[in-house]
């Protein structure tokens, strides 16, 4: 089994507690390599419950995200010099040399396309406008997946422990997150202390409204950007070295300190939601879902929806008669047992608690 740990860029493996050494979930379900959400993979079984679209292009894929890479990272990829690395490299020097999103803190997406992705409705998967600068479009992989960011490393679209599961990861994104915005600035403390003493740290995650040069995909004018870089002008690359540098060598103890009570109230979270992931317990009473997606299709079973628009159960027909059973007044074992004797049908433990991970069945 895989730790925590080591579903992550291998920078982490010196820096993140003890706890990331757990064995990570297992998502054998999002199969990345032959997608299991496009139109032309033969392991697609999702249905659209909602009269939606949902499966992704297959060129693609969930790649409809620009992702924003901390300055430590981009300098673990610039200093990385192994050919397999090599596009990704190019890309990223390319990015830099554009200046379009580039700052000390971090390289990120040009304002335009966060302006797209907020205001946009059921693109994702489907649009190539979309489609991440670093996605590699002749083998469906990325270029710089051995240093992706928090959300790259952290989402699926589809979870094998289900709500559980999506809860559990995107808990580790919020995670990763903190630790690449106090990575970031522990960098720049230490390179370029007055961008943080400028304010320039919380500038980075303002929104604000789109300039000439956001809706013409053009650089900052030149005043603009060396004020931002100010004497490491032309030498952006050698500073995101520098960053990595700095950072690599940072103990434990310190990113914990860095963290704060926010960190540690995070972790605490994900320890929790670790638990419940990899060892998960059947609740005492069930209802259905009253707010379950349900979908009966040609050949009389039944497609159920709940947690996920990427995710819905399928189950024969004759099963719907069964859950609706579960109305939160009587604890499982007595439904169970009212079906047995009422119905001649079982539902088995297992399969309740499969469904009630999918949320078609619910704690009332």
């Amino acid at each position: 089994m895989s730790s925590i740990l080591s579903t992550l860029p291998a920078l982490y493996r010196d820096l993140l507690p003890s706890f990331f050494q757990q064995e990570a979930p297992t998502e054998t379900k999002a199969t990345c390599a032959k997608c299991a959400m496009s139109r032309t993979s033969a392991q697609s079984t999702v249905e659209s419950v909602d009269g939606v679209e949902h499966l992704f292009r297959p060129d693609t894929k969930c790649c409809t995200y620009y992702p924003r890479l901390p300055n430590y990272l981009i300098g673990a990829l610039l200093s990385d010099d192994s050919p397999a690395m090599a596009e990704g490299r190019r890309r990223i020097e390319q990015k830099i040399d554009s200046r379009i999103g580039v700052s000390p803190m971090w390289v990120k997406p040009p304002a335009k396309f966060n302006h797209l992705y907020k205001n946009s409705h059921q693109f994702f998967g489907r649009s190539a406008t979309m489609r991440c600068p670093y996605y590699a479009l002749d083998t469906g992989g990325c270029t710089i997946w051995a240093y992706r960011e928090s959300v790259c490393s952290t989402f699926f679209c589809k979870y094998v422990a289900g709500a559980d599961g999506r809860r559990f990861w995107m808990s580790l994104k919020t995670y990763l997150t903190l630790a690449e915005f106090q990575l970031s600035r522990h960098a720049l403390l230490q390179l370029m202390p007055e961008f943080l003493l400028d304010g320039r740290d919380k500038a980075e995650v303002a929104n604000g409204p789109l300039s000439v040069e956001d809706l013409d995909d053009a650089a900052p004018p030149p005043k603009v950007y060396e004020a931002l870089w100010k004497g490491h002008v032309g030498r952006e690359k050698d500073f995101f070295r520098a960053c990595y540098d700095v950072v690599r060598t940072v103990p434990v103890d310190s990113l914990e300190r860095m963290l704060g009570l926010d960190g540690t109230i995070e972790l605490k979270v994900l320890e929790k939601l670790h638990s419940q992931t990899t060892a998960p317990q059947l609740p005492r009473v069930l209802r259905f879902n009253p707010d379950a997606t349900v979908k009966w299709l040609p050949d009389g079973s039944v497609a159920l929806g709940s947690y996920s628009e990427f995710d819905a159960v399928a189950l024969p027909g004759e099963a719907y008669a069964l859950l609706v059973e579960f109305t939160g007044q009587k604890p499982v074992e007595a439904v169970r047992q009212h079906l047995r004797d009422h119905k001649q049908a079982d539902l088995d433990a297992d399969i309740l608690l499969e469904l009630y991970r999918h949320r078609i069945l619910v704690e009332p």
